[in-house]
């Protein structure tokens, strides 16, 4: 498996203050950006199994697009504990949007990664959630992983943030190949879902060369919804409360060799 090394420029934080409230106030009626100290993310609605994002932050790649489309290569197996040693962080806190692990469901999924990788005298801990289409309705499924399964997989594709973990400021695979935004839009289940909802972006500003995904958000609820994030349905009243840090470095693991630039929406 090939894993590629970057070192980003990290600004900060007071400096991108004034980016994203610059960028953000051309999109929104209303924005504040502030420097805060990190949420306690082991409380509502979060219940993750650590209390913050901060520490040796990095942006982890994995597999992409072209596995799932056109045609599913069933071959692209990947295991998060091994993962966190690829990017030289045993024990990281991972988050972020890929694709549930197949190899153990049997079906496609939906993945929304929020583990507690194994470290040194530290078992490893799955706060992961999983949606996927319910074959008896055509409605949609949400599932904590952990209830089922104890495996620490993904497969195909993975948009991922790691950290220490620290406190701080801060359906079934088509069968028909999939070549343009189009058919994979007619392939895909979309639905309206409420709020509140707790987003799992993973956000790049710019592609080094490396066929990236610049932006990929899943989501998880604690009222049984959750999936893909594509867009809002309510502009003129949504809100959203975001947590971010800027990543050290970006891990390519298992880049594809033969791209294309649909189904990244």
């Amino acid at each position: 498996m090939t894993c590629a090394e970057y070192s980003f420029h990290v600004p900060s934080l007071e400096e991108l203050v004034g980016v994203l409230q610059k960028g953000l106030k051309d999109n929104f009626a209303d924005v504040q950006v502030s420097v805060v100290d990190c949420p306690d993310l082991t409380k509502e609605p979060f219940t993750f199994p650590v209390r913050g994002i901060c520490g040796k932050t990095r942006i982890a790649e994995v597999g992409g697009v072209p596995y799932l489309m056109p045609l599913v290569n069933k071959t692209k197996v990947y295991d998060l504990n091994k993962i966190a040693k690829e990017i030289k962080l045993p024990g990281a806190f991972i988050l972020g949007a890929g694709a549930g692990p197949f190899q153990t469901l049997g079906f496609n999924s939906e993945f929304m990664p929020v583990i507690q990788t194994e470290g040194e005298h530290k078992p490893p801990v799955n706060g992961s959630y999983f949606a996927y289409i319910n074959p008896a309705d055509g409605g949609y499924l949400l599932e904590k992983y952990s209830e089922k399964y104890r495996d620490f997989g993904c497969a195909l594709l993975a948009n991922l943030f790691a950290s220490e973990g620290r406190p701080g400021k801060p359906a079934e695979f088509s069968s028909c190949p999939l070549n343009s935004d189009e058919e994979v839009n007619k392939w895909l289940h979309f639905y309206e879902m409420k709020a509140p909802l707790v987003c799992l972006p993973v956000f790049v500003s710019r592609d080094p060369g490396f066929d990236l995904r610049l932006e990929h958000t899943h989501f998880f609820s604690h009222h049984g919804e959750g999936g893909h994030y594509h867009y809002d349905t309510t502009p003129d009243i949504v809100e959203y409360l975001g947590y971010f840090l800027p990543a050290e470095f970006l891990y390519r693991i298992d880049q594809p060799k033969e791209t294309h630039s649909f189904g990244r929406d």
